[in-house]
This record gives C-alpha cells, sequence and structure tokens, in this order.
C-alpha cells in the first residue's frame, strides 16, 4: 500500500466510523473553549466538562472572570490539576483579552499565543473550533497514532504537526484531528489495547509496532 493509498484508507475509515463528530469540551464560544482547552492539559475532558460549568456559572467571559481573584478561580479548577500556573493564565488572558483586545478573543495563531498559558496546541484548537481557520491540532492521541501508521516519524509534537498537514488535505484539517482523537481513544488507546479492533493500525501499521503486538499476546 503506498503512502497515499494509507492515507486515503485513514481518511475512508474515520469518515464511516464518525460521519457526525462529537466535540470534546464543552463550551458555548470561543471565550470558555479557550478556558476549556486551557484547563485539559494533563487532565481529561471528561472531568474538564464537569469543572467548567461550575467557573463559567461565576464567569464565562473575561470582564466576570477579572472580577475573581487567581486563589478563587484555583480553588474552582484545582481538580484539573496544575491550578496554580492555570488559574494564573486564565486571569492573566482575560485582562489582555479585556485591555488590547476590547473583550473579544484574537482570531490569529500569533494573538492567541501571545496569551499566558496558551501555546501552539491551544491555539491551533480555538482557532480551528472557534473560528473554523484549517488547523492540526496535535495531542497524545493523534502523536502515538501516527507513528503506530508509519505516518511520521517524528519525535515530538512539533513534526507530527508538520507531517500530518503535508499528508492530510487541508479542507480536512479541523474534521480529521477530531476523528483521529476519538479513534485513539475508542480503538487505539495507549494502554489496554486490541489490535484486532484496531483496523486502521492493523492494516498500515508499521511493522516493528504490529511484531511488538503479537510478541506481547504469546
Amino acid at each position: 500500500m503506498t503512502k497515499l493509498e494509507k492515507v486515503q484508507f485513514v481518511i475512508d475509515t474515520l469518515n464511516k466510523l464518525y460521519p457526525e463528530i462529537p466535540i470534546p469540551l464543552d463550551h458555548k464560544d470561543a471565550y470558555t473553549l479557550l478556558i476549556a482547552v486551557l484547563l485539559s492539559a494533563q487532565c481529561t475532558d471528561v472531568r474538564v466538562n464537569k469543572i467548567t460549568p461550575l467557573l463559567f456559572a461565576k464567569a464565562d467571559n473575561p470582564f466576570d472572570m477579572v472580577k475573581m481573584s487567581v486563589e478563587e478561580i484555583k480553588e474552582i479548577i484545582r481538580p484539573c490539576g496544575l491550578s496554580p500556573m492555570k488559574s494564573k493564565g486564565i486571569y492573566g488572558l482575560s485582562k489582555i483579552i479585556i485591555d488590547k483586545y476590547n473583550g473579544e478573543v484574537p482570531q490569529s495563531f500569533e494573538g492567541l499565543e501571545e496569551l499566558p498559558a496558551v501555546g501552539h496546541k491551544t491555539a491551533s484548537v480555538v482557532m480551528s473550533q472557534a473560528f473554523g481557520v484549517p488547523a492540526f491540532p496535535v495531542d497524545t492521541h493523534i502523536h502515538r497514532l501516527m507513528w503506530r501508521w508509519n505516518l511520521t516519524n517524528g519525535k515530538n509534537v512539533i513534526q507530527t504537526e508538520k507531517d500530518a498537514k503535508r499528508l492530510f488535505p487541508r479542507e480536512l484539517w479541523n474534521d480529521l484531528h477530531l476523528q483521529i482523537i476519538w479513534y485513539g481513544r475508542d480503538y487505539s488507546p495507549a494502554r489496554g489495547w486490541n489490535l484486532e479492533s484496531d483496523i486502521i493500525t492493523k492494516t498500515i501499521g508499521r511493522k516493528t509496532v504490529l511484531n511488538k503486538y503479537y510478541e506481547s499476546r504469546k
């Protein structure tokens, strides 16, 4: 199977499995999405979706958020982990959004990545899901699967993102990165992995991955 055929197989399989794509993080606008993505660092989406209603009940916009103290924010988001850093980031970015952008989340990668606690992945999620700009945010699921599928040799998410953007059509990026995330969770997890139900890896996966899996089952 050629690289082009492998890419098409991935696209076709994911479209069959996920014709309608759920959004992992609950939000109502760009600002609440930005906060939810920030909170999701080293935290599950399920937990974030339990905490954000508590936070947004008090502040679902930057103007209300800066009325709270960093300590108050920290207490609410504590179950998400890294709460000292995240609370400072939430307060700081809210203030900048008010002072520099009149309360509106910036609609550019540059503007987003200048905000406290906002890295390239967070900016990419907001740009794609809130503003519809083609982006390919790479999380641990995508990084793992792109390597298993022999579509990247990247040692880090930066190289994996470059390879994903090179291989997949730009118009598919926003849907595809979400489909891969769901596929990773449902069929190709890091732990408790069953290759027999992981049709993509079983079909196009790199030999070292397949051999190692079958050796472990002997």
